[in-house]
């Protein structure tokens, strides 16, 4: 579980293969102490020994969020 305070690329390794487990990713948007969080939750596949569990947390901020926006506009061609 983390909060994520900065985004950027990381130029010193690349994608070698697609990963096979699939997993269920929910999100929760909220305020904590005047602040909006966006939370991402994933949840353990079907393979783990507790499938559905909450594994992963990443929880982020509006400047994060917004920097994760513009990862997404410049990598898919996202508008907005």
């Amino acid at each position: 579980m983390a909060f994520v305070h900065k985004i950027s690329k990381d130029e010193d390794r690349e994608i070698r293969s697609l990963h096979p487990t699939r997993l269920e990713c929910r999100y929760i948007a909220s305020e904590s102490n005047g602040m909006k969080i966006l939370q991402l939750n994933s949840y353990g596949s079907d393979d783990r020994d507790v499938p559905g569990k909450l594994s992963q947390t990443l929880q982020f901020d509006e400047n994060s969020a917004q920097e994760l926006f513009q990862v997404l506009k410049a990598e898919f061609g996202f508008e907005g």
